[in-house]
Parts: structure tokens; sequence; C-alpha cells
């Protein structure tokens, strides 16, 4: 576990002379200067409208982190980079960069796919701490404490608490709206693009080992776990009174073994992405992929939530939130695999990754 890697300062001396980094400072001027170079650039080459397409939305909202969110997330020693957040970074490139290179075999040049992985990264991070805030709304929100301290830990994703069910709806409507938009076929481009997001649901659930979230319940395997005093797992013992109560100047001794739930489903994910890469060249008609994956992640998840042991059962049943959102997904699954079946477009093109 690795919660935070460093500190970065909230300001940069220069002599005597100090300027704040974040909020209106030297980085917001930075990324305004790179965002006018690459928005002229990028015009110059495919017009006004395409930029203002292709870059509007995310040089806004990196103008807004930058001004506004980073500048609430100081903890005094500066703005700390979280494990977690640093792994949903490189998920992102990981994902983008398999899309990509799917991309050329399937018609679909750098350009569209980067601009269709930010959107949907954007919208799932939206749509998955969502879930995650409605989900545990009375640790943000319990009786007395001011809203506003609520909404700062609420936003502050970096610290941890996505739920990757969450981000489906989100990014599934993202896709949608931007294939409508530029008048693509969405079924293929879900084929293209369904690989790497799960390589960047098996890099971000790295990030969930580093940051304790996402745990499995106690277990005596050789690869067993421990998780230092304060983190979500020990927390939880503690609280089922798996653990003895601390007792001041005494030593805090770490959680009990538990199952890197966290690191299974990495390998899952990536088993997946694995298997999703091998069925293309063998998918006869637009959609197969992406549903072959849309069958196959509920199931694996459903499994894994029996090691999990940090979400309860849900709506009176004896599933977790989890498990019944998986079975919602087989049966749009088997919906899908019917409709691709009876009014699906035969593959065009096979690509080698």
């Amino acid at each position: 576990m690795l919660t935070t890697l460093f500190h970065i300062p909230s300001r940069i001396s220069f002599g005597s002379e100090s300027l704040p980094l974040f909020g209106f400072g030297i980085l917001l001027a930075v990324v305004v200067a790179l965002g006018t170079v690459l928005f002229v650039t990028t015009a110059a080459r495919q017009g006004w409208q395409a930029a203002v397409s292709l870059l509007g939305g995310p040089l806004l909202v990196a103008a807004v982190l930058v001004a506004i969110v980073l500048p609430t997330l100081d903890d005094g020693q500066g703005v700390p980079i979280r494990g977690y957040g640093v792994m949903l970074l490189l998920a992102a490139a990981a994902g983008i960069w398999l899309s990509i290179t799917r991309g050329r075999g399937m018609g679909f040049d750098a350009d569209t796919i980067l601009a269709l992985g930010m959107e949907i990264f954007l919208a799932g991070i939206v749509g998955a701490r969502l879930f995650y805030v409605i989900e545990y709304h009375a640790t943000f929100f319990p009786p007395g404490r001011p809203l506003r301290d609520g909404l700062l830990d609420a936003i502050n994703i970096p610290a941890g608490g996505l739920v990757v069910f969450g981000s489906l709806p989100a990014a599934g409507i993202a896709a949608w709206w931007f294939a409508k938009r530029r008048g693509l076929p969405l079924l293929r481009m879900a084929d293209c693009i369904v690989p790497g997001m799960l390589v960047g649901l098996a890099v971000g659930r790295i990030g969930c080992f580093l940051n304790g979230c996402c745990y499995g319940g106690p277990c005596d395997l050789p690869w067993a776990v421990r998780f230092p005093p304060e983190s979500p797992p020990w927390i939880d013992q503690l609280q089922r009174g798996l653990l003895p109560p601390p007792v001041a100047n005494e030593p805090v001794s770490w959680s009990l073994p538990v199952h890197p739930a966290q690191l299974y489903a990495a390998i899952d994910a990536a088993l997946l992405a694995w298997l999703a890469v091998a069925f293309t060249p063998f998918a006869r008609r637009q959609g197969e992929v992406f549903a072959l994956v849309l069958t196959l992640h509920p199931l694996s998840r459903i499994l894994l939530e029996q090691i999990r042991v940090d979400e309860p059962p849900a709506l009176g049943t004896p599933l977790s939130i989890s498990q019944l959102i998986s079975v919602g997904l087989l049966l749009l699954a088997t919906a899908l695999w019917w409709w691709i079946a009876r009014h699906g477009r035969m593959c065009s093109a096979d690509v080698s990754l």
C-alpha cells in the first residue's frame, strides 16, 4: 500500500519571491500557452470547428482542474500525488495507446481515438465517482458535517473511491454521443476500444491496491497481504472486532492477512483484454468483441465479489450492488448478442491488436 507518493509544493520560489503553482498561477499559464499552440496547430490542419470539437472540452476541463480543483487538495504540505491517481492516468494512457493501435486497422485515425478516449475517460471518472459518493453518501455527508467539507472530499478523486460500474453508463453515453456527432459506427468503435478499456481497468486496479480499497476477506494463502493501520481493510477489521483496539503508546498491529482482491481483478481484466484482442480476427459481425466482454466481465465480477468484503448485500438480497449490476449486464449482453445476430453488420477489416 502506498497512498501518497510525494507532494508538489504549492508555491515556487524565485530568489526572494515566490509565485503560486496552482490556482491562477504558473501551471495555469503553462496550460493556456500550450493549449493555445495546440489549438492553433489543429485549427490550421483541420479547421476551427474541428479544433473546437477535439480540444475545446479537454482544455476547458484542464483549466478548471488547475485553477479550481487542485488548490482545494492542498493539505498544508502541498498537493499530494496519490498512487491511485497516478495509476488512473497511466490506465488512461495505456488504454488509449492500445485503442489507437487497433484503430489503424479498423478505419479510425489517431486523432479520433484520442478525442474519444479523453471524453470517455472524463465521463467515466465522473460517473464512477458519483456512484461511489451515492453508495457511501453517509461517509461524505454525515449529520452535522459542513456541506463544503463533504463536497471537497467528493471531488478528491486522487485519494481513491471509484466504482467501475458507475463509469459504464457515463462512458457509454459519452461514446454514443461522440459516435452520433461524427457519424461513426458505434459497435465497430466499441469493438476497437473495449480491449483498451480493459487494459486501463487492469492498471487502475493496481491503483486500488496502492490505495487499500476494494480489498478481500481474510485468508491464509501464501500470497495474502497485510495493510497498515488506518487503511480501509484495517478499519473494517477493527470495526468487526477482528483486531484488538489500539492502546496508547503501544505498537499498532497491521490488518489480518487478506486476499489481494485488487490484484486478482487486475489479472482478470488483463486476461479479458488479451482474449478480446485474440478474438478480434474471428469476429464475423461488428459488436461481437464488445458483446464478448460484456458477457465475460460480469461473470468474473460476480465471482470476484465473493472474495471481496467491502460491499454489503444490497436491496434485501444476498448479492452486493456490483453483483446485482452484473446480473443486469448479463441480460443486456444476451439482448446485444440477439440484436447482432439479426441486424449486425459484417466485419470488413481485421486488426493485429
